[in-house]
Parts: C-alpha cells; structure tokens; sequence
C-alpha cells in the first residue's frame, strides 16, 4: 500500500484512530439502530483501507479495532443469549483475484477440494433451536457471542417452521431474516401516509421490525427467512454443506435459493457472474455472493482467525454505475408535503433493471451537485434499490436547477423552514396530502372518530365520498351504505362517531390540523392559554412565547399556519359543520398545582393520555423527560431507564394505585 500519509507516523495513528471512529460509529448506526448514512461499499472501503494500515503498521494495532469485531451488539431492550456456536461473518472479496488467492489459500491447506456457492442475503443474521423438533428459541446475532432473544417474533414470520418435518432431538440452524420488495413498498407507503420517517431499505426494516416489542407488528410487516447454516446438531451425521442444505430443506426449512456446488473456483466465479446478473430480477435484496468449502472435514483443518473462518469468503457486487442524460426534473409533492424532485433519465440498464427515474433528494442536493436539466449525469443504485444520481459528468444547460416557489398540486406558496432541507406545502387542503391528512384528522389523539380508519379513509377518498377534511362532516350516509362490505348500520356507526366528534375539546381540533411541531400536548396548552380558535388565530408569536412550553419555532408555525387563506377557510367550514371552537377543559382544583409527572411504562389500567388528562384537571403538568423539576415520576410495567434517573435524583416513584388514591 502507498503510504498517503508521508513518514509522520503520528500521521499514520491519527488516520487509524479517524478510521476506526468512523467504522464504529457507522456500524452501530447500520447494526444497533437500523439507520444506516452511508452506503455497504463505502463502509467496506474504509474497513479495508483500516485493515491495510494495522497490517503495514502493527505497533497501533489495538484489541477493540473494528477489524477484529462483528458489527452488532445485544439489545438490552430483549433478553441475552449467549451463542455457544459464534455466529461470526465472513471475509470480503472484491474482485476475481481475490477469489483465487482464497482458492490457493485453501489447496495450500487441503488436496482434493469443492466448494458451494450461494446467493449472501441482505437481511438480519437469527439462530434458531429447536428440541424434539419443535421451535424452542430464536435469537439475533449481536456481537456473534451474545444476541438477544426475539422468539416472539420470529413465530409469527411465515417460513419459519415451529415443528420440523422430523423430530431431531436438538438442531440449531442459522437464517436470515429479510424483507421482501413487496412488502418493504407497503411499508414505506404506510409509514409515509402516518408521517413516519420511512425505512431506507428493506435490511433496515427487516432489523426494525423484528426488534419491536409487539409481535403483532411485526407480522403486519411481512418478514420471511432463508436459512443457510447449521450451527449444531444432536442425533443426525452430516459431513458436508450441500448435505446440510438438502436436509434442512427435507425438515421443511426455507432453504438459501439456488445454492450449487462446483469442483474448482473458475467453476465458482462462473457462478457468482450467473447470480450477480440475476440479482436485479429477485423478489428479495442480496449484496453478494458466499463461496463456501463443502466438506466439513476440510473446514475443520482450515479452522478460522479470530473475526473470519478460513473455509469460507464473500464476494461483493460493486455498486455499477452508468452515465445517461437528464431529461427532466419532475416535482411531486409527497403526504407530508414535502416537494421531492425526481430526475427523469435517458433509459439505462443497471443493476439487472431498466432505469428512467432517479432520487434528486432536495434543493441542497441539486446545489451541492451543480444538476440541471439536460446534464450528462452519472446513476447508480442505492443499495441496489433506489437509483440515484452520484455527479454530473457534462452540463449542458445555462444554470442550476431551482425548485418552483408554489406548490404544483394546490398552487399555494412553499416554504422551507430554517434548519430544515425540506421545501413544503403546509396548504391543509393539498391535494397531495389528502388522504395523510384525513388519517391524521381522524385517529384517536385527534378528533377521534371510531370507524373511519386508513382503510375506510382510503375507501372514501376512491370513491369520492371526501375530497377534502370538511367533507367528513357532510358524508352521504346513504351511499355509503351501498358500498361493498358496509351495510346500514355500519353507516349510522360511523355517523354517530362523526357527530360525537364535534363535541371535542378545541385542543384535539387544534391536533388534528396537523400543524408542523404541534402535537397533541402543544395543542391542549395553546387551547388552555387562548380558549378560543380565534383567540389563537389572531395571536402573534410574541403572544404564543407566553406559554410555558413553547419555543420560537413552535410559535413561528402556528403563525404561519393560520396566515394561509386555506387554513382559515377550513376552520370556518368545521364551524359551520358544528365543530366546537373552544376549550371546554375545566381544572377541578389545583391540587397538582406546581407539580410536574412524568410517566414511563404500561399503566394496568389507565392510558397514558387519559392519566395526563387527570393530571392537567388538577392544575399538574406532565413532561416527557425527568428532571430535577420532576415532582413524580407515574410508572407502570417496562418503565425502562426513566426510573434509573428518577432514583439518582431522588425523585418519588408512584405507581397507578398511589396515583388513583392522590386524585379521590
């Protein structure tokens, strides 16, 4: 290696050390929180520039180097397992050479050798055990020593089998848990319609969704599993891979797809070109492909070093750029309201698809890369998924381009808010947004209306029943009794929900607008303060800054909220729909007066907004964080870390029952 860094050797530490940070802060964002900034090869780029340096230079060689490590780590949030077979990974291999170089490594080791060549699925690493049979434990990979236990999870994903075909006493397989296409599409469609921040690939929302709490959400989400390993077995003799594979998928496994064996590494490479060209045709994300020794009993002579086995390497696909022109920016405005350019592209065949269409991301974006129509540009795949433009190789044009100053849906003014990239359209009533909004509007920290659901919501919107949020209080109650899978009585259900919701507190009213960083507890203060729509909608933000709570920002977008004509003609017509405009919340006394609650944890009976409710009718305040201000913190079951510094501060703990003794 060339040294880049001239004969200081306090040079060559510092770029160790600013290597090192970045691989580990980059891999506890891919890992542990499922959020990954940077691209697979970028990361795998500086990895090898790392291990290249530690080699030339051993004397800042260091026992915590991510060279030495598997990327993730237990969640705390879920119990430990301690693997007693290490679930490690594999070396990487970028290029044919370094295939053969692994190839003359193993004939340095082994005579007569063969080799099984697999698609490297790009999901999230689990165990799997089972005892006589049946499904016993499942885990995530973590460190490769500990994970965490996600058995409740992995039950409700459709190929993983809770009874084998056979009842081997003890098995312990190896999987990966991915997410299909189809499923990552109707995930992100859903997220972005709830005004989610969406998942940005299907490893991430594999990861995401196997680690949640509730299992039920994750078998909304879709998952499915290939399995490729095993890890240890009782009671059956196996000695080969191929054999394993054959009869995992006897067992009534989801085996890894299209898995061969070949006699020698041309054989090998041969293979790894056929799956690379397929890789864009697959329902499923992989990022590579494995070359892995068949007979175990080679494996065990070729043993492995501390972070890899020597039995086995991952090739990685590069990422395939092409150049191609830009022949339009096309401006979509998306359910939040953010204005997201496209670049439409001269067609371009990459990553084992057709390409016409590109992410442009924002304005900063289109600055930064100096991109105007009709610029020969430079694509690629994100992550193999979504195309992107990387650089403009020619202009072609006079100037940068500049995102249009209204809004192509509804033709209302944009804004872009300071410290913030996005461009927007805050109009309520833009069409783009309809249908977030109506969601929004109608779920149950806002106005609370029992039946009209996403789906229903959506079923309506198709059908023309509302095309804007008013429209919720003039349904035609008679059509939609004649749609498929309503009948009468569901109709007046819905009425009845609809009428009761006019009776709301103006403060889920001022919720449900959706007003940029207004939730539902800024709401209920900006109703307590002015008592009246008008009230807010005539105030200042000098006025609004008077409320303890709210900061300039917040203020800044109420104000500008009730500055658009749009804004103002939907309250008038909730108004005339019967919609209350006032605050009609009363404190009883003030017995909480001063005091500050925090709550943490599942209540045995109560919500956490309806304990908030009390406490405000007592004159108390409620706060996310605990601080030296807290007067008590309110805990229910999986309290979490909210407690640790409760007690370090001295803090009084209460439980619901205390909390119901202190209000009677």
């Amino acid at each position: 290696m060339n040294n880049l860094f001239g004969d200081s050797m306090t040079e060559v530490e510092k770029k160790i050390e600013e290597l090192r940070a970045n691989l580990k802060y980059h891999s506890n964002k891919y890992y542990n929180d499922d959020a990954p900034e940077i691209e697979d090869y970028e990361y795998d780029m500086m990895m090898r520039q790392l291990k290249e340096l530690e080699e030339k230079y051993p004397e800042y060689d260091a026992v915590d180097s991510p060279t030495k490590k598997v990327g993730g780590k237990a969640d705390n949030s879920f119990e430990s397992v301690v693997h007693n077979v290490r679930m490690g990974s594999l070396q990487d291999a970028f290029s044919e050479d370094e295939i053969r170089d692994f190839d003359k490594r193993v004939a340095d080791m082994v005579n007569e050798r063969h080799y099984v060549v697999e698609p490297k699925i790009d999901g999230l690493s689990v165990s799997l055990e089972y005892r006589n049979g049946v499904f016993v434990r499942g885990s995530t990979r973590g460190d490769g020593d500990v994970g965490e236990d996600v058995s409740g999870n992995l039950r409700v994903i459709r190929n993983v089998p809770l009874k084998l075909n056979e009842p081997v006493p003890f098995i312990e397989v190896r999987g990966e848990v991915y997410m299909p296409k189809k499923s990552f599409d109707r995930v992100v469609d859903r997220q972005l319609i709830n005004d989610e921040k969406p998942f940005k690939n299907p490893r991430n929302a594999a990861a995401g969704s196997l680690r949640q709490k509730d299992s039920s959400v994750t078998a909304g989400r879709g998952l499915d599993i290939f399995i490729f390993n095993i890890q240890q077995i009782e009671g059956k003799t196996i000695t080969s891979h191929k054999q394993s594979l054959d009869y995992l998928k006897k067992l009534g496994f989801n085996t890894v797809p299209f898995y061969k064996r070949v006699d020698d590494i041309e054989s090998a490479l041969e293979e790894i070109e056929r799956i690379g060209e397929a890789r864009g045709t697959l329902e499923f994300d992989i990022d590579g492909a494995v070359i892995k020794v068949d007979e175990f009993s080679n494996r065990e002579i070729l043993g492995s070093t501390a972070k890899y086995p020597r039995w086995a390497v991952a090739f990685k696909y590069p990422p395939e750029e092409k150049q191609t022109k830009l022949i339009d920016i096309e401006i979509a405005v998306g359910r939040t309201g953010v204005l997201t350019p496209t670049a439409v592209l001269e067609s371009v065949h990459l990553a084992g698809t057709t390409v016409s269409r590109a992410t442009l991301h924002n304005q900063d974006f289109i600055n930064e890369k100096g991109i105007a129509v009709g610029d020969i540009v430079t694509v690629r795949k994100a992550g193999d998924i979504i195309p992107e433009v990387l650089c403009v190789n020619k202009h072609n044009s006079d100037g940068v381009y500049t995102f249009p100053t209204r809004c192509p849906s509804c033709n209302e003014k944009v804004i872009r808010e300071n410290g913030e990239a996005a461009v927007r359209c805050i109009n309520p009533e833009c069409p783009a947004q309809l249908l977030r909004n109506l969601i929004h509007f109608c779920s149950r920290d806002a106005m609370d209306i029992e039946g009209l659901g996403p789906a229903i919501i959506e079923t309506f919107v198709d059908k023309g029943l509302i095309k804007n949020t008013y429209d919720i209080y003039n349904l035609d109650y008679g059509k939609i009794a004649t749609l498929d899978g309503f009948k009468e009585t569901s109709a007046n259900n819905i009425k009845k929900s609809v009428e009761k919701s006019k009776a709301n507190d103006l403060s889920k009213l001022i919720f449900a607008l959706g007003i940029r960083h207004i939730g539902a507890k800024a709401g209920k203060l900006l109703s307590d303060h002015f008592k009246t729509i008008d009230k807010i909608m005539s105030a200042s933000v000098e006025e609004i800054l008077e409320i303890d709570g709210y900061g300039q920002i917040m203020a800044e977008s109420v104000v500008s909220y009730f500055k658009s004509c749009s804004a103002r003609e939907l309250i008038e017509k909730l108004r005339a729909s019967g919609v209350n405009m006032n605050s009609i919340s009363e404190v009883k006394d003030e017995r909480f007066s001063g005091m500050t609650f925090v709550l943490t944890g599942t209540l045995p009976t109560l919500k956490r907004s309806e304990a908030s409710e009390i406490i405000e009718s007592f004159g108390g305040k409620t706060s996310s964080s605990v601080s030296k201000k807290t007067t008590y913190v309110l805990a229910g079951e999986e309290a979490g870390s909210k407690l640790d510094k409760a007690n370090a501060l001295g803090i009084e703990i209460i439980d619901e029952e205390t909390f119901m003794g202190m209000i009677k």
